[in-house]
């Protein structure tokens, strides 16, 4: 073996040992909250698959249906609205948004589709990109105006892609301090964050939360094929999560279309490979039917990947993953809403 094959078989090696290793504890302490009622996992029409969010005790689906795609100007009203309500009906219950999500349009949306008695069937959950204590609550409120509620069930701080937002959202004056107000007054009821550019941001946001005394409920980031091989939050930022018991919202399972462009990969591997992962919710871009029957066969028929399967998973993805090309949102600013709108931070 010379030495170009033996570093790839030792990283594949590597990665596929990591993955396994963080999947334990994950069915371990789902199969605990499950009990002997195999129901509380899946459900008895078989669409979805239950699991628990972190330490708060809360049961969601493992999809959860991604707030920017229902919200976009290529599907009608109509379209989104009775799209939203399908997928609660087949057993999504976690609701992804975003208050800057194409400039609203994605909150006022599901705020639309959870009439009717549908917002009492979702886990909520909605951000904000205010780094100011006066441009967070402004934008709290905003968003419960959008989406029709007088609370959701998880508020997030979006997009921590920068080494002073932490700073900023936990100084005197800062973003922590309208979250706080706002779970006070019943307006939220956990906290998270999101991101998607680096995992020493979000390490270093739970490093200054942890300074101030603050646990958070629920982290957001980056979870697919790819990001096993390149600022992996997987490697870097999971196992802390698992380790503290912080609920786990993954995203970008397929990195918009990118990842499936670089012809390595189906789908259907891609989301099981997330799903294998110890993710409270696996959070995916639903914008048609076929989309949706997709993520739910997937849920439907959900095993967890063996080690081999990993190795030749990540084996087969590795070379294209390397230079971070098909995870754009890592290496460039085209995915950086506030990076475009700085406006949005206060």
């Amino acid at each position: 073996m010379d030495r170009r094959d033996f570093l790839k078989t030792a990283t594949t090696a590597v990665s596929a040992a990591v993955t396994e290793q963080l999947l334990t504890p994950m069915l371990r302490a789902d199969q605990a909250a499950a009990g002997s009622d195999s129901r509380a996992t899946r459900p008895e029409s078989g669409d979805m698959i239950y699991r628990t969010l972190g330490s708060t005790g809360e049961r969601v689906s493992a999809i959860g249906l991604g707030g920017a795609h229902i919200g976009r100007a290529t599907i009608s009203d109509d379209a989104s609205i009775q799209l939203q309500r399908r997928a609660i009906d087949r057993g999504i219950t976690f609701f992804d948004n975003c208050w800057d999500y194409n400039n609203g349009r994605s909150e006022e949306m599901m705020g639309r589709a959870l009439r009717d008695g549908y917002r009492n069937k979702v886990f909520l959950m909605t951000k904000v990109d205010g780094r100011t204590k006066a441009a967070c609550a402004s934008q709290i409120d905003e968003s419960l105006r959008r989406l029709q509620t007088d609370h959701v069930d998880l508020m997030q701080f979006h997009e921590i892609i920068r080494l002073e937002d932490p700073d900023r959202i936990f100084a005197e004056g800062g973003a922590m301090e309208a979250m706080l107000d706002a779970k006070k007054a019943g307006k939220l009821r956990y906290i998270g964050f999101t991101g998607h550019k680096d995992p020493i941001a979000h390490l270093r946001m739970l490093d200054i939360a942890q300074q101030n005394h603050f646990r958070f409920d629920a982290v957001q980031m980056t979870l697919n094929v790819m990001d096993a091989h390149f600022r992996s939050f997987a490697h870097n930022v999971l196992p802390r999560l698992v380790s503290e018991k912080i609920g786990t919202l993954g995203m970008k399972g397929f990195a918009g279309s990118q990842i499936l462009n670089s012809n390595t990969v189906k789908p259907v591997e891609c989301l099981r490979y997330c799903l294998t992962l110890p993710v409270s919710v696996q959070i995916t871009g639903i914008d048609n039917d076929a989309i949706l029957d997709q993520a739910l066969e997937v849920a439907r028929t959900f095993k967890p990947y063996t080690s081999e399967e990993l190795a030749s998973l990540l084996e087969r993805t590795r070379d294209a993953a390397m230079t971070g090309k098909f995870e754009f949102y890592k290496t460039t600013s085209a995915a950086d809403g506030t990076a475009r709108n700085p406006q949005y931070l206060g």
